[in-house]
């Protein structure tokens, strides 16, 4: 085989970008992407209102949906490429002819806009034996295809990244599962690729050179089963885990397996399920013709998926996340991607700057303002285990700065009147956050006291879910503690 050359590289040709699916995994992260490159963009959405709240003021934002044909010419209308990331596999058991509609509809309405390019991101995988969600991802392909605009369909296979949903299975199979009993799916051969990685491809998919409609595979370099992948998040989290392979398990009873320990919607368990059963590895050599990424390895994807999610996590607004999030529970509180988090709020009538005054001040002499004795207990019980205890207390009774310590924590951010973000040094299964927000509210301030904890393996669940009763008790009373010091406040 003849030497792949470099493709003659191609400038962004600065025309509309229309991205649908952009409350999706992938679509989510590539508007991101797309505003970060300064392209001109158009979002379309069921619910506008919702979607503009989110993007950049750059970009458009416009009603549309392509089960609704009647609303796709306006849309389309002036557009250079289309991105097509709709896929409703969890939409019920008709999804196929759903998806089957929705493509037909789009890819007439852009023929008679005029479009220049589609662009569709599918799933590898080849065979009579394709599952019903390959096939049917792969038909949606076809269509867009034979609609008359020249289609750029980017087909890859597990996408390695903090909430994607094959990934998110294999990360909860294998923190919650010591011993795990593996179906024969676990050892089908899969080509996965960072999450980082494709959203280059899809961002340099618009401008590449195309003649006609093409299927090109994405993947990073190396095949590996499902069973490696497992092995290799379990290296790189610190597990052990034993794994036994066993020829019985069906794919209806692996997806109600799936639906007992893992967070995949019982819907779309067994359609993933039955999917895994398919090689999904790169048989072309189109990206490499096309493209000049060099996309990454296994254990470089799976690192960075976990730097970015602490990333993430860093960033996160908790008062956001729970109020849009999943509901609280009423036992353990509320499970946040692979955390688990208890989140209490008092309301107090005065200024943010009053508020946040007391929880500037906590740990050290002035205690935890409730339950101090059992906080010492706990430093106690600490020391054996080569703990901090509450022997550091802090550096000065009323400024914080990051990296202080407080007692057995440390101050990994603080925003003066808003928010204080303290990291556990004590010995614990997993790592563990207390997090103190403050915003103004009519009538005073709202303050938000959120304890997080991201366990390691079935222990760090076990020692979260067996402290909890304490924590209702302590931390209930702390948040009421703090509302009281800063109504007890007085001039100096």
């Amino acid at each position: 085989m003849p030497p792949v050359q470099d493709p003659t590289p191609v400038p962004p040709s600065g025309g509309l970008l229309l991205l649908t699916g952009a409350s999706g995994y992938v679509g989510g992260r590539l508007l991101e992407r797309m505003e970060q490159a300064g392209r001109r963009i158009r979002c379309m959405s069921r619910r506008p209102e919702q979607m503009a709240a989110r993007t950049a003021p750059t970009t458009e934002v416009v009603a549309g949906d392509v089960q609704d044909p009647a609303s796709l010419p306006a849309v389309l209308e002036g557009v250079d490429t289309a991105y097509y990331l709709i896929h409703s596999m969890g939409g019920g058991t008709d999804y196929r002819e759903v998806d089957r509609a929705g493509a037909e509809a789009f890819g007439a309405a852009a023929r008679a806009a005029g479009v220049r390019r589609i662009v569709y991101l599918g799933g590898l995988g080849e065979g009579d034996d394709l599952s019903s969600h390959l096939a049917s991802r792969q038909e949606v392909g076809r269509i867009l295809a034979e609609s008359g605009v020249p289609t750029l369909e980017l087909r890859s296979g597990i996408v390695i990244g903090s909430g994607s949903t094959s990934f998110e299975m294999i990360r909860a199979l294998v923190d919650r599962l010591p011993v795990m009993i593996c179906p024969r799916w676990v050892a089908t051969r899969t080509q996965p690729i960072a999450i980082e990685d494709v959203l280059e491809y899809l961002l340099e998919a618009a401008d590449v050179p195309l003649e006609g409609s093409r299927v090109v595979g994405i993947g990073g370099p190396d095949q590996v089963s499902y069973g490696d992948l497992m092995r290799e998040y379990a290296r790189q989290k610190g597990l052990r885990r034993a794994m036994i392979p066993v020829p019985v398990l069906t794919p209806h009873l692996s997806s109600l397996w799936l639906g007992l320990v893992t967070p995949v919607y019982a819907r779309v368990g067994r359609a993933l399920v039955e999917g895994l059963k398919n090689e999904t590895v790169v048989r072309d050599d189109g990206a490499q013709e096309l493209f000049r990424i060099q996309p990454r390895g296994v254990t470089e994807a799976i690192g960075r998926a976990l730097v970015n999610e602490d990333h993430e996590f860093a960033a996160t607004r908790w008062s956001d996340a729970l109020s849009s999030g999943p509901r609280q529970r009423s036992f353990g509180g509320a499970a946040v991607g692979s955390r688990l988090v208890d989140s209490r709020i008092a309301r107090v009538p005065l200024s943010p700057e009053q508020a946040f005054a007391p929880i500037q001040r906590i740990g050290g002499r002035e205690g935890w303002y409730y339950g101090n004795l059992l906080w010492r207990l706990r430093g106690l019980l600490d020391l054996p285990f080569g703990g901090a205890g509450t022997r550091r207390g802090r550096r000065d009774p009323v400024h914080l700065l990051p990296g202080d310590t407080v007692d057995f924590w440390r101050v990994e951010a603080i925003e003066q009147n808003r928010l204080l973000r303290l990291s556990a040094e004590m010995s614990l299964p997993g790592r563990a956050w207390l997090q103190f927000e403050v915003e103004p509210s009519p009538g005073g301030s709202i303050i938000r006291q959120t304890a997080i904890f991201d366990p390691v393996g079935l222990l760090g669940r076990l020692y979260w879910y067996s402290i909890w009763p304490i924590h209702g008790f302590v931390f209930n009373g702390m948040i009421r503690g703090i509302a009281r010091a800063a109504g007890d406040q007085r001039p100096e």
